[in-house]
């Protein structure tokens, strides 16, 4: 049984014991404690071990088991003295999601013309595993050098979206530090063809209504309003990051970096090592081929709806694009660190330098999918110090893929959830059946503890009504 002292709203306090280094921080309600996974706190505990880290190893609501790491975990290390570790990061490097704002009501959109809708995004968008932009001319070496110093700049030189789209992503689409030469063949070989795909797994395009305002005042300076259409876009590096993240873990158990470590997955090299430099700057090349490949969904998307209704795809405004896989240096309370964010987002608040100046405002968009039956949300982030300005990055897994789909099996998914209201397109029934709605936590009860704990506040819910899944 863990030791939690409640020290906040939704806020717990996780004692040193053994060879942790600092102590626990876990964000959540009674509610969801209760249904915790307790593994989950013993990985909370056991990246508490790594040298370097300040402040408290962090984990969200949405938190559940990971690799070495758990999914929702948080964890700043020492930029001289700290390590950096690829199950911080995650497989799927700069896996994250992006939120485009389309001015068409969606009471406008008949049933015939979201059917139109969603087959147009499917034909246009790539899904399923492996599966690469067909036909499409594949990455050279000049590409790859290209988009690794550029970051989504590059795609947009190439015809895919607009300069303001770089104001409203995180880190303005791009990375610093990447080095090309640190990645693999196979790493370039695997992603080649694919930019502008979603993948498989959890990633999805899901189109539906802002359903509900609920801070007024920002959603005002944002440009967000009641009943307007929505597009959410979530995908990663794809294999190219898998690649990179593989490639790493095998050097760095080869050359034993795990030892004295509670767990080999946790496996870490010194941040200015030659090494840690190498991972980081692999990593920042695969967050960049990330970042192009949202921004070339982006435009697919906008291509659909141009398609379908003739708009003007230059109206189509990306409101915020937001990393959930990633180490990034940062200055925290006046110490700069080496923030490691896996299936969590940065959360900053008003005057955060980084920022663009509607966002240094307000604070930055912070964006929480849910799942596919009920709702994502939208929401402004407050800065908070004790989490590295730091939120939960989704509703989180109830359930395993494979008890999802135990629980599926034999049953038409696809109308069951078109009487929900929600036009499903996948490659693969299996993909829907793992997906479902229940295999998430409720997400208004993860976003409730987020805005207790003052770490983001909730502007506005949105409502899925087309869902292409991987």
């Amino acid at each position: 049984m863990f030791n939690l002292e409640k020290i906040g709203p939704a806020t717990y306090h996780v004692p040193k014991e053994g060879g942790m280094l600092v102590p626990g921080l876990l964000i959540a309600t009674e509610k969801l404690i209760n249904e915790m996974d307790i593994k989950t706190l013993e990985q909370l505990k056991n990246v508490a071990c790594l040298r370097g880290i300040v402040g408290h190893s962090i984990v969200m609501p949405d938190v559940h088991l990971g690799y070495g790491f758990p999914i929702g975990g948080v964890a700043a290390m020492d930029a001289e003295t700290g390590v950096i570790s690829p199950g911080g990061v995650g497989y799927d490097i700069n896996c994250g999601v992006r939120l485009a704002l389309i001015p068409i009501p969606f009471k406008d959109l008949t049933d015939r013309l979201r059917e139109d809708l969603i087959n147009k995004i499917y034909s246009l968008v790539p899904s399923g595993v492996g599966r690469g932009q067909r036909g499409k001319k594949k990455l050279s070496e000049k590409d790859y050098q290209a988009l690794t110093t550029q970051g989504s700049k590059w795609s947009i030189e190439q015809g895919f979206g607009y300069p303001e789209d770089l104001k409203h992503t995180e880190s303005h689409g791009c990375i610093p530090g990447a080095d090309l030469s640190s990645v693999s063949s196979h790493a370039k070989e695997r992603g080649a063809d694919q930019l502008g795909t979603i993948g498989s797994g959890n990633h999805f395009v899901e189109i539906g209504q802002i359903d509900k305002i609920l801070l007024p005042d920002i959603a005002e300076e944002w440009g967000v309003e009641e009943g307007l259409t929505y597009a959410l876009i979530h995908s990663g590096s794809r294999g190219f990051g898998h690649q990179v993240c593989q490639d790493t873990l095998n050097t760095f158990i080869k050359k034993e970096y795990h030892k004295n470590l509670p767990d080999k997955q946790l496996v870490a090299a010194p941040l200015n090592s030659p090494d840690g430099k190498n991972y980081f700057a692999s990593m920042a090349v695969a967050a960049n081929f990330a970042f192009n490949n949202r921004q070339q969904i982006l435009h697919e998307v906008r291509q659909a709806f141009q398609q379908t209704f003739s708009i003007n795809p230059e109206n189509i405004r990306l409101l915020y694009d937001v990393c959930h896989n990633i180490a990034k240096f940062e200055t925290h309370n006046g110490k700069k660190v080496c923030v490691h964010r896996k299936g969590a987002t940065r959360a900053y608040g008003p005057n955060a330098e980084e920022l663009m100046p509607l966002f240094k405002k307000t604070g930055q968009p912070v964006l929480v999918p849910g799942d596919m039956g009920h709702a994502s949300y939208l929401l402004v982030g407050q800065g908070n110090p004790l989490t590295f300005s730091s939120s939960c990055h989704g509703a989180g897994r109830a359930r395993s893929r494979v008890q999802s789909l135990k629980s599926w099996s034999g049953r038409n998914l696809i109308e069951y959830m078109r009487k929900q209201n929600v036009i499903v397109k996948a490659t693969s029934n299996r993909t829907i059946a793992e997906e479902m709605p229940d295999a998430y936590k409720d997400v208004d009860t993860v976003v409730a503890a987020v805005e207790e704990a003052a770490l983001a506040k909730r502007v506005a819910r949105l409502r899925p009504h087309m869902v292409l899944k991987g």
